[in-house]
């Protein structure tokens, strides 16, 4: 094995902080991996590693190599695929919010595959904040404003927002004409996988954004669960339109306040700040900032 593989191996123990789920991720026996190291710490005079029963972390020489590493490894593949100009190729680990994975990222995965059948896509859902570093994942797709300021990445869209009712509910409380007429009723609440707090509902009012609180008698922390607990009657939410289409189209959810909507919400692609960005994840960030302005008909800016 040679010294690139070697640091292959030693960056994914690092961001894994375990041999065995190392060795799982690069599909080699555990017993190579253990070995490598250790010939790599012979060879460096330095140990790496600190290793207990529970967990594996870096030594401070370690984790001056670890970045080191990373950099390396990064401009050799930059390198090989400007000069080879080979298409990218390799395990790519994604982490999605459950709504934007159903409704954008699933239906067009297959023409992405077909475009870079090199490509071992490993997808997750999650609507929590993800080690991504720990985890292994190469990148996340998260709807909403940036949280984890370890975490850098590129915007791709901004989904238009709409307050929404059912009708049981504008029946019992009133359909509010204006943001003062919110006096008396309900939001249902929904909880912040970042901060655990409640999120007021906005509004764009001549520009600006202005925050409300109704009183609420439920929260929640689910996509799903939020606009459940709205279709039961249980108070205002306010959800990207595309979610709540067909539930419009039924009359089940009526739009409320449609002069004030919701300032739009931006979909991101994160990455951690200290990795360098693979040719996998750049070829897969574009194609879903294509799938995102196909659907919203708009272009983000590259950054």
């Amino acid at each position: 094995m040679d010294r690139f593989q070697e640091m292959q191996v030693f960056v994914r123990i690092a961001e894994r902080r375990s041999f065995s789920l190392a060795a799982e991720d690069l599909q080699i026996p555990r017993a190579t991996v253990t070995n490598l190291i250790k010939r790599m710490e012979k060879r460096l005079g330095a140990r790496l590693l600190e290793r207990t029963t529970r967990q594996v972390r870096l030594t401070h020489d370690g984790e001056a190599y670890y970045q080191r590493c990373v950099r390396l490894l990064a401009d050799l593949e930059e390198a090989d695929g400007a000069f080879l100009n080979t298409a990218p190729k390799g395990l790519l680990r994604v982490n999605a919010q459950g709504t934007l994975a159903k409704y954008f990222v699933m239906p067009g995965l297959p023409g992405f595959l077909e475009r870079y059948p090199d490509i071992v896509l490993h997808l997750g859902e999650d609507d929590r904040l993800v080690d991504m570093v720990r985890e292994g994942v190469d990148c996340v797709l998260r709807a909403g404003a940036l949280q984890d300021s370890s975490l850098v990445g590129r915007q791709i869209a901004l989904m238009p927002q709409v307050t929404v009712a059912s009708p049981a509910y504008l029946a019992r409380f009133g359909t509010p004409a204006s943001l003062d007429a919110l006096q008396g009723h309900r939001a249902v609440d929904y909880l912040s996988s970042a901060t655990g707090r409640s999120m007021p509902l906005d509004f764009m009012v001549d520009g600006r954004r202005v925050l409300v609180r109704p009183a609420s008698v439920i929260s929640v922390t689910g996509a799903e669960l939020y606009t459940g607990a709205a279709l039961a009657g249980l108070g205002l939410a306010q959800v990207p339109r595309y979610r709540v289409e067909r539930e419009l189209a039924a009359g089940h959810l009526r739009i409320v306040l449609p002069h004030t909507p919701p300032a739009p919400m931006p979909v991101s692609v994160l990455y951690p700040q200290n990795r360098q960005v693979s040719a996998r994840v750049r070829v897969f960030t574009q194609w879903l900032a294509d799938v995102f302005a196909t659907a919203f008909d708009q272009t983000m800016p590259v950054r």
